[in-house]
């Protein structure tokens, strides 16, 4: 045997399932499946107000280590403050990316002998982090308050509740206000991940967590930047003490080199400029309400479905919207479960009624 052939088994199979992934440049089709909600990443005002920032910046390419070590400067503890007070947090800890804050925060704050319960459709790195952890873990049913009750009611010792705020791919809200109640009264502390709610729910995009008024309920929250953000990194957003519990107990913190300060100067600018982008939401509102007038879509976020059971249908119909000139990508099976593949449609604030109605009319004609 090939000392790759076990690889190339495993490929094979996925081949077989329709399930094979390749990465691929988008072209010059419409964009409907990046998570740039707002446009973000490519604002010509966050550029200029990031250079305007750089220039005023030592001549340093990168942060030159770990935050513990060179990668410490004043920048990126402003940027930590101006986050935190935005978030009306206590404090902040910027990380490079969603998935390092998740994994860190989950892998080294639950201890041995505490439980994590996680809604059933949590994001893979909130599962990666509790698997790295040494307390135990249990699913509740998605969004289902009596089963996450039935779990609390049955859990010993110090419990931590994990959601998300809205859900990648159902475009979903969770019911914080009566998970928040759930976990004052059993005792339990709430973490939730905003990271598709930033900068687009709230009257200044703070999340849903700030637009319940729930901050003081929650334990920690995550925002990442890699979405309506439009630029790059994380912050875990709590106390001081937890905090400086990250500094000193958190790896993926630890052994990462910094963001460097040009990335942190975009962070700035984006946080500078998307609260008072009030149009851009209100239009995306109107397009998420076209598109659920068209294709009966019940998110009330940027994030809506087509339903395209079984990985052949759902890649199929993919390929009929690209070929009409739209990007729009399938969700398969196993990133799904078996019979619930669908097609991820993510609107824009730069996107055109036109726009989406030729999708909706694309994807009517194939079905």
């Amino acid at each position: 045997m090939q000392k790759e052939d076990f690889l190339r088994i495993a490929l094979d199979k996925r081949r077989e399932k329709h399930a094979f992934r390749q990465l691929r440049t988008p072209g010059q089709l419409v964009d409907f499946c990046s998570n740039d909600y707002l446009g973000l990443a490519r604002n010509e005002r966050i550029q200029e107000e990031a250079l305007q920032i750089c220039r005023q910046l030592p001549q340093v390419h990168g942060s030159g280590g770990s935050r513990l070590l060179a990668g410490n400067y004043e920048l990126v503890e402003a940027a930590e403050k101006l986050i935190a007070g935005f978030h009306e947090a206590s404090a902040g800890l910027l990380f490079n990316s969603g998935y390092d804050a998740n994994l860190g925060l989950f892998a080294c704050v639950p201890q041995k002998g505490d439980v994590v319960i996680y809604d059933q459709f949590i994001h893979a790195s909130i599962r990666d982090g509790i698997r790295l952890s040494a307390a135990q873990s249990f699913s509740f049913l998605h969004n289902d308050l009596h089963d996450l009750e039935k779990k609390l009611a049955n859990a010993d010792g110090r419990i931590f509740v994990a959601v998300e705020s809205v859900y990648s791919m159902d475009g979903d809200l969770a019911p914080l206000v009566e998970i928040s109640a759930l976990c004052n009264r059993h005792g339990a502390f709430l973490i939730v991940d905003e990271a598709h709610a930033t900068g687009v729910v709230g009257e200044k995009g703070e999340g849903l967590v700030q637009l319940l008024g729930l901050q003081g309920r929650c334990f920690a929250r995550v925002h990442t930047f890699g979405k309506a953000v439009g630029c790059h990194g994380a912050v875990v957003l709590g106390s001081p003490v937890l905090r400086d519990y990250l500094i000193n107990f958190c790896r993926p913190f630890i052994y990462t080199t910094a963001l460097p300060p040009q990335a942190v100067a975009v962070l700035l600018a984006a946080y500078d400029v998307f609260p008072d982008l009030d149009a851009e939401r209100k239009h995306l509102q109107r397009l998420i309400q076209l598109f659920a007038s068209r294709l009966g879509g019940r998110s009330e976020t940027p994030i809506q479905l087509v339903m395209a059971p079984g990985n052949a249908h759902a890649r199929g119909l993919a390929q009929h919207l690209q070929e009409k000139g739209m990007d729009v990508r399938a969700i398969l099976h196993p990133t799904v479960p078996k019979g619930q593949e669908r097609l991820r449609v993510v609107l824009h604030s730069f996107n055109s009624v036109e726009e989406v109605e030729n999708l909706a009319a694309a994807v009517l004609a194939y079905s």
